[in-house]
């Protein structure tokens, strides 16, 4: 394809289409629920963890960023709820922090500049996915699927309304953590496709664009994936045509997506008419 080798092209889209998938599921969470600036503040602590294990020689980006996220996570969900200040105050001051630390580490690192494997945390690398990470992505793949299916009464009572879901005797603040949790792994290991600067457009643009055309929850679990398959898949073809950044390329494609059905939306044409 392209004049790209098949065993290279292969994980490369495969990885792309389940990462597609899976930041636009836990991208329905994070709409909803009005999570989007701890998503934000995630994907940016994954990219730091990740700049940090490439200075490290004998450490494992993919590690440190999920080390990173994961502690963003365990870090500013009880912070957003216990503290008297607005959660969005937090997350200004956590986001700038972590996007120097990642820059720091970056331009302390032997690849500072130059390296492929620098710029695709910034960028995502269209060539630097090996069956290795997709066999990760498949394990978490199964993970969301299994803890969705299993927990999905809880996790659809706290997304209607969580004052109710409590007062029906559900541990909100468990299942609350669990999104936070879900949504730092998901970040932290799509981080090489995508890159730590636009992995939250992936996780944002197709969970909306399926909230602009369905009223049904448990539909919109559906529609979401297929928009972030979508988005990765034209991202793909898109950059290898084009010689550009695969993770811009889905950035780029995964807002055409949300514009189309932004101008289809019944909700839309409802408030205007309205």
């Amino acid at each position: 394809m392209f004049g790209i080798p098949l065993h290279i092209v292969l994980p490369t889209l495969i990885g792309s289409l389940l990462a597609g998938m899976m930041c636009s599921t836990m991208g329905v969470f994070v709409v909803r629920m009005n999570l989007s600036s701890l998503g934000f503040a995630m994907s940016h602590a994954a990219f730091a963890g990740a700049a940090l294990g490439r200075l490290l020689a004998n450490v494992d980006p993919l590690w440190m960023a999920l080390l990173f996220s994961v502690l963003a996570a365990m870090i500013l969900g009880p912070l957003s709820e216990v503290s008297r200040m607005n959660a969005d105050t937090i997350i200004g001051a956590i986001f700038p922090l972590m996007m120097a630390l990642g820059l720091i580490f970056l331009s302390l690192a032997p690849s500072a500049g130059v390296g492929n494997g620098a710029l695709s945390l910034l960028w995502g690398s269209v060539l630097g996915i090996t069956m290795s990470d997709v066999t990760k992505l498949a394990i978490l793949a199964i993970v969301l699927l299994s803890a969705l299916i299993g927990l999905g009464k809880e996790f659809l009572a706290l997304l209607l309304d969580r004052k109710l879901a409590a007062a029906s005797g559900i541990n909100t603040r468990i299942y609350y953590y669990l999104i936070l949790f879900l949504t730092a792994l998901v970040v932290s290991l799509s981080l090489q496709i995508t890159g730590g600067l636009l992995i939250y457009t992936l996780m944002i643009l197709p969970a909306s664009a399926a909230y602009q055309l369905l009223y049904d929850i448990k539909k919109v679990f559906l529609l979401a994936p297929l928009f972030g398959a979508l988005s990765a898949l034209l991202g793909f073809l898109f950059s290898l045509l084009a010689d550009l950044p695969i993770g811009s390329s889905i950035a780029v494609m995964a807002t055409a997506v949300f514009l189309v059905s932004l101008a289809a939306s019944p909700k839309r044409r409802r408030r205007v008419t309205s």
